[in-house]
């Protein structure tokens, strides 16, 4: 089945492959009222004549997506509570910025890879939970309750989010995708340009709590929640191109991602409600 989104193309030519050795085709000696498999049927080295019949591949369920984003999010928070509670305070930063580094690689390798690797996924997994883990024990630290309304907050609007897609209220269509990638890969380039300029000392007033704060982190989480339609139309399309099942996990850590940036987005804009607490 042909997509208009490049990702699911790359992953359905790579799937292609592989439904290639497992799936039922017509062979070259197949006849009427018979099953063949493709490649024919090879007897056993050793001529014992004996046929051999390719693995089958199973294909992507949305149960399949449930369960895996599940499991990374209990890997998730798992590795968030260990890190909250063994990471001493004086490392909180270190291990922040080391996490957000490795998870950073770790998150563009799985994007750009043309093939589902459950183990970089969950690895994946763990190191974004220091993350969030240091991250939310630092403004715990310093506005009581702020981690679990952010929390609520998250999974609240990835639930409203989930309902309008079904609804249909809102079409992730090819024009909606270039346009929502091309705005994440703008916030994406000013964060970066905020993060360096503030190496420096210069202060772009983008996170500081000004009128410009709240609404830079308004604009990114409207922008992170719609990016959950485009998550749920690639796990639509991506069934019914019949990828094989561990494509899940492909799938699964999109809306991890997600929900990972709309967590720290509101997080930081609860935050400047409460600065003068």
């Amino acid at each position: 089945m042909k997509t208009s989104n490049p990702v699911l193309a790359r992953l359905g030519q790579a799937a292609e492959r592989e439904r290639a050795t497992g799936y039922a085709q017509p062979g070259p000696y197949a006849q009427p009222g018979y099953p063949q498999q493709y490649p024919p049927q090879q007897p056993y080295p050793g001529g014992y004549g004996q046929p051999v019949a390719p693995p089958a591949v199973t294909p992507m369920t949305l149960d399949d997506v449930v369960v895996k984003t599940v499991l990374m999010l209990a890997i998730l928070g798992a590795s968030a509570a260990a890190a909250w509670v063994l990471v001493p305070d004086a490392l909180v930063g270190v291990a922040w910025i080391g996490a957000a580094v490795v998870g950073l690689v770790l998150g563009l390798v799985i994007s750009f890879s043309r093939m589902a690797n459950p183990a970089l996924v969950v690895a994946y997994s763990i190191v974004e939970g220091v993350f969030v883990g240091m991250v939310s024990k630092a403004f715990d630290s310093l506005y009581d309750g702020i981690v679990l309304q952010a929390v609520a907050a998250s999974f609240g609007v990835f639930f409203l989010m989930a309902m309008i897609y079904k609804a249909r209220i809102i079409r992730a269509t090819p024009k909606f995708a270039r346009i929502m990638v091309a705005v994440i890969a703008g916030l994406f380039g000013v964060m970066l340009v905020n993060l360096v300029l503030a190496l420096f000392g210069v202060n772009t007033h983008l996170r500081d709590g000004s009128p410009l704060a709240i609404g830079f982190s308004l604009v990114c989480i409207v922008v992170a929640s719609l990016s959950f339609v485009l998550n749920f139309a690639q796990i639509e399309e991506g069934v019914r191109m019949g990828l094989p099942q561990r494509y899940a996990w492909t799938a699964a850590f999109g809306i991890v991602v997600g929900l990972v940036w709309l967590y720290i987005e509101i997080l930081r804009l609860l935050s400047y409600f409460q600065g003068d607490d």
